[in-house]
């Protein structure tokens, strides 16, 4: 991954600490009947918003870092999170 560690540990840890989590979001995703097809990336950007880290990305990942890039680090934050 291209992001740095203390960037990466600091993501997980506000999404860990924010107060929607995995499970709830996730079960409201499928209630709302959101479609499946972009399911997983859906959520994991929600959770990424309802953690207030849309003013991170814009001053701290973006200089540096892509979509593509950020989306990867919160594929490996959701695996380390939900296990």
């Amino acid at each position: 991954m291209k992001i740095l560690p203390e960037h990466y540990d600091h993501i997980k840890q506000t999404i860990k600490n924010s107060p929607v989590t995995i499970k709830e979001h996730r079960n409201n995703l499928l209630n709302s009947g959101a479609q499946p097809r972009n399911f997983d990336m859906r959520l994991r950007w929600d959770l990424f918003h309802y953690a207030n880290l849309s003013k991170f990305a814009c001053d701290t990942l973006y200089p540096y870092l892509t979509d593509d890039h950020i989306d990867t680090a919160l594929k490996s934050i959701m695996k380390e999170l939900e296990a």
